[in-house]
């Protein structure tokens, strides 16, 4: 088959999690309640951190910003999903592959932000108790998600005018359930070193640093957990950080395992696994956050008492 220019062609195929027909069903009830657990879920916790004055805080701040990032980050991909299952079609426009990939590539990003500055906000707050309200200000914290967008906007942007260059056959089968980059880029019929330069070198900065300010940031509560004398102080200090590291670890373990994973097992079987990050962990971090935080958990249970009180009342 002959290689033809990216404006000849139409459409993608996406070949999903399994050929199955009969495994269809089950994929489309399976994903369609973890979308809607997803989407519930972290309305929930913007809803509840807006509507709680105690919860004003700039880690909530950073709690409600993620939970919004995860709501698009799942939205991205599985609705897709959902309807070629539906439809029994596995086609993806040209332009519509872009878009999912640009949107991807912009949430994912954040998602690797956000945790990396609610980090900061755990070292500021056990390390600098002292001077957290005046370095922990609503303009920084704002001004950090802005820088974000900004810097993760031009990137997504840079990977998609980088991908327009590239040259694809008619009918390319993508051994995935979206359009990821790294898939984008092994079905390539034209060069792609150049994006691999680009990807690398975005991943290094935009991935491997944070990772590198996350664990400096826990190495630092830690030396400071252990030079407090009571036992007592060390848990009431360290119980503020443990939702935020299940997550860290949840999100970054998962993306880990895909992509060490994705390199020794074939590309449908790393399909599967990447499920976890791009679903399974924007479906669990608010139950971890409502569980493991009992800021979160008591802001929870008084909104849900006031609108039981509410609908009462209406009764």
């Amino acid at each position: 088959m002959e290689g033809k220019n990216h404006t000849e062609v139409s459409e993608f195929l996406l070949m999903g999690l399994s050929e199955d027909p009969e495994l269809q069903p089950v994929l489309f009830g399976l994903f369609l309640s973890m979308y809607l657990v997803t989407v519930f879920g972290n309305l929930l916790i913007i809803l509840t951190v807006s509507s709680d004055s105690h919860l004003h805080s700039p880690m909530s701040f950073f709690l409600s910003t993620l939970s919004f990032v995860d709501i698009c980050f799942v939205s991205t991909t599985v609705p897709k999903m959902l309807v070629n299952i539906q439809t029994h079609s596995r086609d993806i426009s040209y332009r519509g592959c872009l878009t999912q990939m640009y949107f991807f590539i912009i949430f994912a990003g954040l998602d690797n932000l956000l945790l990396t500055m609610m980090a900061y906000d755990r070292f500021v707050a056990i390390c600098h108790p002292l001077h957290y309200t005046v370095i922990m200000n609503p303009r920084l914290c704002v001004l950090l998600v802005l820088m974000s967008w900004f810097i993760i906007f031009w990137d997504a942007l840079l990977h998609i005018l980088l991908i327009t260059r590239l040259i694809f056959s008619a009918g390319t089968e993508i051994p995935h359930f979206f359009c990821d980059l790294p898939e984008i880029l092994k079905v390539a019929r034209s060069d792609t070193i150049l994006n691999n330069i680009f990807l690398y070198v975005t991943t290094g900065l935009l991935g491997v640093f944070p990772v590198i300010g996350i664990l400096y940031s826990y190495s630092q509560i830690i030396s400071s957990l252990m030079k407090m004398s009571s036992t007592e102080s060390k848990c009431k200090a360290f119980s503020t950080c443990g939702s935020h590291l299940s997550v860290v670890s949840l999100f970054y373990g998962t993306v880990l395992g895909v992509y060490l994973s994705s390199s020794v097992t074939p590309s449908q079987r790393s399909s599967i696994a990447s499920v976890m990050y791009t679903v399974v962990t924007p479906m669990l971090n608010p139950f971890i956050y409502t569980l493991r935080n009992k800021d979160v958990k008591g802001a929870l249970e008084r909104l849900l008492g006031r609108t039981v009180l509410d609908l009462l009342k209406i009764k």
